[in-house]
């Protein structure tokens, strides 16, 4: 019985689920396979594609673009109509939902009136980061949460409100980083930058490490080569699936208590140090599609395991 074998055996009477090499894999739970149908981050919007109903004018006033349904007067619909611009939103919407279009600018004047908005949508467009009038997210100070993922964005979004709570940037081409542009986020608790152009000195600078209370951080599908410095205390879940890493410094996790889930498939990982993943909290710990050769202690708090495309032999 092979190294790998054992280390099943063993830890299915320990109550851990480990997947092993050879094994299935449940790629539902991970970005790495199929990656624009599986990839879906946390506070996914269900897409809104045929409301089935005519048009109603909201007494309080709706764009004649979009769709403000009675029975939820804060919410404006344009999803899915081909719309170029931005309509003007009224003062009393707080969501409007604007993904699926064929946006290419934000300017400020379609948000002049809109001081309640606490939620915006504008996923799936043609935003350039040039496009995005300076300061236009900045002015609206109950803002929580902000989608800008799939579109052709080359830089991280600044400034930004600090109520923001939520920030969502996945499949864009962001490649540069403000050195400030993460000043003033001390709300975010979610932040959402896989698929895009990242490599390591945008991150040098600890720029994460201003965001105390960042509890997921996505980071897959990059260019990092090296494991992201300074990282808030307060994360719980980090994903780095799909980057070229290959080492983790010692003692790297010791300023991350709270971290629950741990995601580094497919990335270039050889050896690390035997007690790296000695976590009380740590629950999900993926490694899988990587080149480890050495058994490395495993914590009895741990529920998943992912090992398999390695390769670590018996000793």
């Amino acid at each position: 019985m092979g190294f790998l074998s054992t280390v099943c055996v063993f830890f299915f009477f320990l109550g851990v689920k480990v997947y092993c090499q050879y094994e299935n894999y449940q790629w539902d739970e991970d970005y790495d396979e199929e990656p624009d149908d599986v990839y879906q981050p946390e506070f996914q919007l269900r897409q809104n594609v045929d409301y089935g109903v005519p048009f109603y004018q909201h007494p309080l006033g709706c764009a004649s673009e979009c769709f403000c349904p009675p029975n939820f007067p804060s919410s404006m619909y344009c999803d899915n109509r081909k719309l170029q611009t931005i309509p003007n939103i009224p003062a009393h919407i707080q969501q409007v939902y604007l993904q699926f279009n064929e946006i290419e600018a934000v300017n400020t004047d379609s948000f002049i009136n809109a001081t309640h908005l606490k939620e915006i949508n504008l996923s799936h467009n043609k935003i350039k980061s040039q496009k995005i009038e300076h300061g236009v997210f900045a002015k609206l100070s109950n803002l929580v949460q902000l989608h800008l993922q799939h579109n052709n964005l080359e830089e991280f979004p600044f400034p930004l409100p600090k109520s923001l709570e939520r920030l969502l940037l996945g499949y864009n081409e962001i490649s540069r980083l403000q050195t400030n542009a993460m000043d003033g986020l001390i709300n975010l608790t979610m932040l959402d930058l896989c698929y895009n152009h990242l490599d390591d000195p945008m991150l040098q600078e600890k720029n994460l490490a201003k965001m105390e209370k960042l509890m997921q951080l996505n980071l897959c599908n990059n260019r990092l080569e090296s494991m992201p410095p300074g990282l808030p205390s307060s994360l719980m879940y980090l994903s780095l699936e799909n980057n070229s890493i290959s080492s983790i410094p010692e003692n790297y996790f010791n300023e991350l208590p709270k971290l629950h889930a741990l995601r580094m498939s497919h990335n270039q990982l050889q050896d690390i140090p035997y007690n790296i993943f000695n976590l009380s909290n740590l629950i999900e710990l993926n490694v899988g599609h990587n080149k480890l050769k050495q058994a490395f202690y495993i914590p009895r708090n741990l529920e998943h395991l992912y090992l398999e495309n390695n390769e670590i032999e018996s000793t």
